[in-house]
């Protein structure tokens, strides 16, 4: 354990925390707990003052900016004070027990691989829970392939060797964590869960956590994008249709169609879905989209040749084939046609306070 180091981020606390932190501290005495207190104010004060006098690390922003942010103003810190040091993230409102972060930590050391300390969802579980986890859960499915239990779990673990990658990750606040699950396969990390004890206090009572705002943070990019393929899909159809009778020719058809689909796409993912404009250079992005959308293409006339000498429809061949490539398509350009990494900022309020 004296490789690990347990980070809670933390707004407005109550005497649950000082409890969680001493209890890790008797369990296991070597382990190091940072606290991040997320601008909770002076009446919090006497809150983090009882965690300073159980010997662990406090970092303090001046104002509230989000539990996304506080996990990166650690992991910082972390990374400049401890190298090679693994971290282990857990929330401060008593939902994860001692036992489990501790287990979660002895889990932790595979290289690129993130643990999860995963609730079951059986039991006396707040509906808000119950739903937003089931929902979110087919998202991540959907969009990634991970088949996971628990996607909202604050009790993670990170080795060492993902820290540098987790502050470039996109997100200040709740949905920070979300994302992390989204950007974890195109970027090579693994994901692994161990089972916890699913605990809530007061039907969760106390958590800041906000399931259809939130929620909704982690699902604008994918709804911008589903709007993007859609406009594309239009364009390519119409097109496809057209020119396929006039030029008596299939390839012809998919190419020009193509062309006219993948110039709107590109100039709406850009500057909508994924926001790059302003951080990646036009010719990388034209570049990296030309190759993506050749492979497409290809990919695209296997399927349309495949389907209509079976003797399906043209449409209901394009329709089938498109659906087929959309979760391909989104996955590529998210992790390599879009994507501009930024040097992980560290939080310029952030103070250190040792117990």
């Amino acid at each position: 354990m004296s490789t690990v180091i347990v980070v809670i981020p933390a707004y407005q606390p109550d005497q649950r925390l000082v409890d969680l932190v001493r209890t890790l501290h008797r369990t296991s005495p070597s382990t190091e707990v940072l606290v991040v207190d997320d601008g909770s104010g002076p009446a919090y004060r006497r809150v983090f003052d009882g965690v300073r006098e159980t010997g662990a690390t406090v970092l303090t922003h001046d104002v509230n900016r989000g539990k996304g942010r506080a996990l990166k103003t650690a992991f910082g810190y972390v990374a400049r004070r401890h190298p090679g040091h693994d971290v282990v993230c857990a929330d401060s409102d008593g939902q994860h027990s001692a036992v489990d972060v501790l287990r979660v930590a002895a889990a932790v050391g595979r290289d690129r691989t993130m643990v999860l300390g995963a609730r079951r969802f059986s039991g006396d579980v707040p509906l808000r829970s119950r739903v937003g986890n089931t929902g979110v859960r087919a998202l991540v499915r959907l969009v990634t392939g991970l088949d996971l239990h628990d996607t909202q779990t604050g009790l993670r673990g990170y080795p060492a060797d993902l820290l540098e990658w987790l502050g470039t990750v996109p997100g200040e606040r709740f949905e920070y964590e979300m994302r992390v699950l989204l950007e974890a396969g195109p970027a090579g990390y693994d994901v692994h869960e161990i089972e916890i004890a699913t605990i809530y206090l007061d039907h969760n009572a106390s958590s800041h956590f906000r399931p259809v705002v939130d929620s909704v943070r982690v699902l604008v990019p994918v709804l911008w994008f589903a709007m993007a393929s859609l406009v594309g899909f239009v364009i390519d159809t119409a097109v496809l249709l057209v020119l396929v009778p006039l030029s008596g020719s299939l390839a012809v058809g998919v190419v020009g169609a193509r062309l006219l689909s993948g110039t709107a796409n590109l100039m709406l993912n850009r500057h909508v879905t994924f926001r790059s404009g302003r951080h990646a250079p036009l010719r990388g992005v034209v570049r990296r989209y030309v190759t993506l959308a050749v492979l497409l293409l290809a990919g695209s006339y296997l399927g349309l040749a495949a389907l209509t000498a079976l003797g399906l429809p043209l449409l209901a061949a394009k329709v089938i084939t498109d659906l087929s490539l959309l979760t391909v398509s989104y996955q590529v350009q998210r992790a390599l046609v879009f994507r501009h990494r930024h040097a992980a900022e560290v939080a310029a309020s952030a103070v250190e306070v040792n117990g």
